[in-house]
């Protein structure tokens, strides 16, 4: 049965100079519809995935960005413009605070793909990343046959760009103090680093030519995508490995190198391919292993440690060794201490090693967290996980951050947070969290100058600012959980069915043993009276507590395939994470289907 696509609608629009968009300005044109969350890697990700596809079939695809937030400061109009300008949306854009277009088309995760064909016909719906290859398939089949039945017609999309702005800094990441007083800057919307003088008020070098790309060389011709997080090595390592900095280049994949007396760059980590595949407590060779948007870096324990949030998880990196390998974590997308290689994380985003080398603090920004390691063990200082969130002061258990970026360990033992979503500085300091700053824009970094100074990375204001020496007050600014809507379901057994179907021209790969691996947890765990664990089958019965009124599935699933009738196949990985809010309902459906990859209608 063939389904007609329901209708735009939304708060307003964005990159149509000012018009709204209709399905009916759209018929005879390809259309995507890309549901997305500004605070989202995974989403992020996706951004990345549809850049090729914009431009291959730009006269018969409209990619419209649907977005639907997960955070009350993705609501903000404004604050939804600044981070379509900051990550490079170069299509329309449907605000839908309300999530109706969400519910609309019966999204589950964040990113959900939606396909209408040029007659006004949802044709394929697909959760997660790494579509960009079927889809390119299924394009392909869509213009032929629109083609041949004369649907299909070519021309200009709808997307008019925003006027260009001009600051000194454009959505700067992260900030490093350099040993002769400047301050080295990720300035991350141009692409580039940027060392500023110890005024904050002028650039006295870039380093990066400003436009995408990932190529190696000096100052000018180097260049970056989106670089965030910045690590100065110490100085008998840099004199070893010929660098003394290294950076989080964020949207490449990659850790790269900057030498300070020239600024030449060299790529130190990755191969520019985004990590698809399972990890292994290994140590491997650190230019051909595929890493994931990492978004910060920080010095501890002899290595460099990297916040990869592409996979919720923590790596290491020996720049002597030239290695990496996995430091902690599971991949599983959630909040969970104890042992570095059981611990759940969500998206981590910043780094900061505590004065004495004891501890690594880390601003876990999905779960709403501030984190910490020591002696081989992950703590929580705040945080509850990944739908608490709001800006409430007090007893740190009881505390409230919302997606904080940066963190930055102080001498006394205290820690400064960039609460990034309440645009506040909060101070975590013996089990009680305060508010030290608030009305900034989205600050994304705090560090500590060499003359004792807070310096704070504004990033939406475009700047740096010295935090100005005030005591620190209590705030209630309130409690907020996502308004995402529960899936109802039965209490006692529920079947689990994760839906795979490969990308056009592809099957399901056997060569290494079984294709397919599912991961089942539960929060609180007691919702989960049988069902956790990992399993190869797609299809699980799961037991839920009748006792344990609502809660959130946490499902990872995978898939292995290859190319089909190939000479030599290349070999595919899909892989989604949900984090499913479920409410046990009276005579509600047995049966949780969830979509790996679905190219069918």
């Amino acid at each position: 049965m063939r389904v007609r696509a329901p209708e735009l609608r939304g708060r307003g629009w964005l990159n149509t100079g000012g018009k709204d968009l209709k399905l009916a300005d759209l018929r005879g044109r390809i259309v995507i519809l890309d549901f997305w969350t500004f605070c989202c890697i995974n989403c992020l990700h996706v951004l990345d995935e549809l850049r090729p596809l914009e431009q291959k079939y730009a006269d018969v695809l409209v990619i419209i960005g649907v977005h639907s937030p997960k955070f009350e400061h993705e609501r903000d109009p404004e604050a939804l413009a600044a981070a379509v300008e900051r990550y490079g949306v170069d299509h329309p854009v449907l605000d839908d605070p309300a999530m109706d277009m969400w519910q609309q088309y019966a999204a589950k995760a964040w990113p959900t793909l939606s396909v209408i064909d040029p007659e006004g016909y949802v044709v394929a719906n697909m959760a997660g990343e790494g579509h960009a290859e079927g889809l390119s398939r299924l394009l392909d089949e869509l213009i032929a046959v629109h083609e041949a039945k004369g649907t299909l017609h070519r021309g200009d999309g709808p997307f008019v760009p925003p006027p260009p702005s001009d600051s000194l800094l454009r959505f700067p990441g992260k900030a490093l103090p350099l040993p002769d007083g400047t301050l080295l800057v990720s300035d991350s919307a141009r692409h580039s680093l940027a060392v500023l003088d110890r005024d904050l008020s002028a650039v006295l070098r870039r380093v990066g030519s400003g436009q995408r790309g990932r190529a190696d060389g000096g100052p000018a011709e180097a260049s970056f995508s989106e670089p965030q997080g910045l690590c100065l090595l110490p100085s008998e390592v840099a004199a070893v490995v010929g660098y003394d900095v290294v950076v989080a280049d964020t949207v490449n994949h990659l850790l790269r190198g900057v030498r300070l007396n020239d600024l030449a760059v060299t790529t130190v980590a990755g191969t520019g391919k985004q990590w698809r595949y399972s990890l292994d407590d290994h140590s491997h060779d650190a230019r051909a292993m595929d890493l994931s948007s990492p978004w910060d870096v920080a010095w501890f324990d002899g290595k460099v440690i990297v916040a990869m949030a592409g996979t919720h998880t923590l790596w290491w990196f020996d720049p002597v060794k030239r290695t990496v390998g996995l430091y902690a974590g599971t991949t599983v997308e959630a909040l969970r201490d104890g042992a570095l290689d059981q611990v759940w994380m969500a998206q981590p985003s910043g780094l900061s090693t505590s004065p004495d080398g004891s501890r690594l603090w880390l601003a876990d920004s999905e779960t709403s967290a501030l984190r910490w390691i020591s002696d081989g063990q992950m703590h929580t200082a705040v945080g509850q996980g990944l739908f608490d969130f709001g800006h409430v002061d007090g007893p740190a258990d009881q505390a409230l951050l919302q997606h904080p970026l940066g963190v930055c360990a102080l001498p006394d033992g205290s820690v400064l947070i960039a609460d990034t979503y309440n645009g506040a500085i909060r101070r975590w300091q013996d089990g009680t969290v305060s508010t030290v700053d608030s009305g900034l824009a989205e600050p994304s970094d705090v560090v500590l100058d060499a003359d004792g100074s807070v310096i704070v990375v504004e990033s939406a204001a475009h700047r740096l600012v010295r935090l100005a020496p005030a005591a620190a007050g209590l705030v209630d600014g309130g409690r907020h959980k996502v308004e995402r809507p529960p899936t109802p379901l039965a209490a006692g057994s529920v079947t689990l069915d994760v839906i795979f179907t490969p990308a056009p021209g592809q099957k399901l790969d056997h060569s290494f043993g079984d294709p397919t691996r599912l991961e089942v947890s539960a929060s609180p765990a007691e919702l989960l009276l049988e069902g956790a664990g990992v399993t190869t089958d797609l299809s699980r019965k799961l037991v839920l507590n009748p006792a344990v009124p609502q809660g959130v599935l946490q499902v990872v699933a995978q898939a292995a395939t290859c190319d089909a009738d190939a000479e030599f196949p290349a070999c595919h990985l899909t892989r989604q994470d949900w984090g499913v809010p479920i409410v046990i309902t009276p005579n509600a459906p047995d049966r949780l289907p969830l979509i790996l990859r679905g190219l069918d209608a």
